[in-house]
């Protein structure tokens, strides 16, 4: 299983428009593999867009 850490830093996002008021709309459940996927982080957005993948072990890979 691929760990968060293995992905490196985190490759921060900027939000188009204000922040949000709940930090849950900051996350979607990936259609491939049921995972929540942080959107502030880039590169989980960038693993779970790969059309065949497996979930990330959350591993407190630290900001």
């Amino acid at each position: 299983m691929t760990k968060l850490s293995d992905q490196g830093p985190m490759i921060t996002g900027r939000r188009n428009g204000g922040p949000l008021e709940n930090e849950a709309d900051y996350f979607y459940l990936s259609p491939i593999c049921g995972q929540p996927v942080d959107m502030q982080d880039l590169s989980q957005v960038m693993w779970h867009d790969r059309p065949v993948h497996y979930r990330l072990e959350i591993d407190g890979r630290h900001h």
